[in-house]
């Protein structure tokens, strides 16, 4: 994580925040959102914008530095967005890193009410279909734990990651 005197810092907290790809809960009122959605979804179309929309905030962990070496991971081929467009306008997007059956989910954003749901339970729709084992949202807040977040230990965290960068998945 970006600190404000631009130092990078790495943290490992005790319990993990995870979100269940099989078993993701989309809750009943949103589904029924979904249905009727105003919104288009793409892919990787707009990778730095959606990082730079997820640092557009009073307080952000998103230096400068953060942001090149996500872009550079993207050009490599591990960094992936999930778009929410609407008229031809980026409207939210969450992005992180995909390794093997893991994606490391690392912010997201939304100019508009729901557009990062949107763009989360697509995420966590493709994740699924494409037979990764685990999000690691690395901790788990309100608005995650509605969709199924929650935290494991560390060590049980680590048999799972250990597992998931192994395994022969992609993206795309």
């Amino acid at each position: 994580m970006g600190e404000g005197d631009g130092t990078i810092s790495w943290y490992r907290p005790p319990m993990r925040g995870i979100l269940p790809i099989a078993d993701f809960h989309v809750p009943r009122r949103f589904e029924r959102f979904l249905k009727g959605c105003p919104f288009e979804v793409r892919w990787d179309t707009a990778f730095g914008d959606v990082v730079r929309g997820c640092a557009d905030r009073e307080s952000t962990w998103i230096t400068e530095s953060i942001l090149e070496v996500y872009e550079e991971l993207f050009r490599m081929g591990f960094g992936h967005s999930a778009e929410v467009w609407r008229e031809g306008k980026l409207m939210g997007g969450v992005y992180g890193v995909a390794i093997g059956g893991a994606f490391f989910g690392e912010s997201m954003f939304s100019r508009e009410p729901q557009a990062s749901k949107v763009a989360l339970t697509h995420l966590q729709r493709r994740l699924h279909a494409r037979g990764y084992v685990v999000h690691d949202t690395q901790w788990t807040t309100e608005h995650l734990a509605q969709f199924g977040g929650h935290e494991i230990p560390c060590a049980e965290y680590l048999d799972l990651l250990a597992r998931a960068v192994r395994m022969p998945v992609t993206f795309g």
